[in-house]
């Protein structure tokens, strides 16, 4: 393997990989990353056995090979190289790799990439498609949701249905739901689900950055990966077992009142709320009465915080404690200039919706007032 490529190019598509390279591992292949040519792009791809990152950076190809370098040591040579033309050449007898770029020379003993786990990519013509800006903020909306208990595997995971036109995403951890559905460009012959690690989807969110195409998803048969292809990218996941419980049995049918404020407003007072809530497990107070809302969270040790922000009202008026920390999640997550919020009793669970966007809920359990 003998090529050339930018050193920009190279560093972007070892931040997009590296990632899925595992922090510790009893594999010493799975401490590296591949590099290979493919058809006269270089080709980058890291796994950690659950969650593989395939990437190609263009490149001048002079001669073919493959081989694995540790990533660690690689990265942070790239990333501190200057902006120029990075040679890389392969030993094959010797399975090191010969990098120069403008002065710098260093040379990176590997593994043969014959070590290196198979790491599937999508067939032409597999899958659905799926506008990337769509899928990015569905993405944003529902995976905080997820669970990290690992007591509880399904719930660390993101159920992802497919359904006619639809790929619905729900995500929950006990005390919250949230929930968004994503127009599929083509609609899919039989209707399925698979639940998508929330990790793997986080990962494929911030590799989204810069995707402007569509990307499309696929499974493997009979569904224990998921494939996403982006331009340039795909990352490729294992699926979690099991069954995910049924989350919309939790979402309220109806509501007593129904508050509609700015988003940007309830998410401030909120954050403020939060440096008195650290000392009462995060539980501030929502006090609802006509035109108002005032967000509140009051501790012995600390002192009390309050803000007063206008509001539409409907129905009666209402007292009710939520986890801060929920409230922040949501609010951030959305990006429409108002929210509304739909309660029935200070024991009930609470639901928000984003104001002109019918294709997002999120529920959320009360905390008990008693408590503060």
């Amino acid at each position: 393997m003998k090529l050339s490529c930018l050193q920009e190019n190279l560093a972007k598509g070892l931040s997009i990989v590296g990632r899925a390279v595992p922090s510790r591992t009893t594999m010493p292949i799975l401490g590296n990353i591949l590099l290979a040519t493919d058809h006269g792009q270089l080709k980058l791809a890291a796994t950690n056995l659950e969650l593989s990152v395939v990437h190609w950076v263009g490149a001048r190809v002079e001669t073919d090979g493959a081989l694995t370098v540790p990533a660690r040591n690689f990265i942070d040579l790239v990333n501190s190289l200057p902006p120029d033309q990075v040679d890389l050449e392969m030993d094959a007898a010797t399975l090191s790799l010969a990098l120069n770029c403008g002065t710098v020379k260093a040379t990176f003993r590997g593994i043969s990439a014959e070590e290196f786990p198979v790491v599937p990519e999508p067939e032409q013509g597999d899958g659905f498609a799926v506008e990337a800006a769509e899928l990015r903020k569905g993405l944003t909306q529902v995976t905080f949701a997820a669970s990290t208990d690992e007591s509880h595997p399904v719930l660390t995971g993101v159920l992802a249905e497919f359904e006619g036109s639809t790929l619905t995403l729900a995500a929950a951890d006990g005390f919250r739901l949230s929930m968004r559905q994503i127009p599929l460009i083509h609609p899919v012959p039989a209707a399925f689900s698979v639940i998508i690690p929330a990790r793997a989807l986080s990962e494929l969110s911030r590799i989204l950055g810069g995707q402007e195409e569509p990307v499309n998803i696929s499974t493997t048969h009979p569904h224990n990966q998921v494939l996403f292809k982006l331009t340039d990218t795909v990352l490729n996941s294992q699926l979690v077992d099991g069954n995910f419980p049924d989350v919309r049995r939790i979402i309220p049918s109806a509501y007593r009142t129904r508050v509609v404020l700015g988003r940007e407003e309830i998410l401030q007072a909120c954050k403020r709320a939060a440096i008195f809530a650290r000392d009462v497990a995060n539980i501030v107070t929502l006090k609802i009465e006509a035109g108002e809302v005032v967000v509140s969270a009051d501790s012995a040790e600390s002192g009390q915080g309050s803000t007063r922000l206008m509001a539409n009202v409907e129905g009666d008026g209402l007292e009710i404690a939520f986890n801060v920390r929920f409230l922040v999640d949501v609010f951030s997550a959305l990006d429409t200039p108002q929210v509304a919020l739909e309660l029935n009793a200070s024991t009930n669970p609470g639901v928000v919706r984003a104001v002109g966007d019918e294709a997002f809920i999120h529920v959320v359990m009360p905390m008990l007032l008693g408590r503060r």
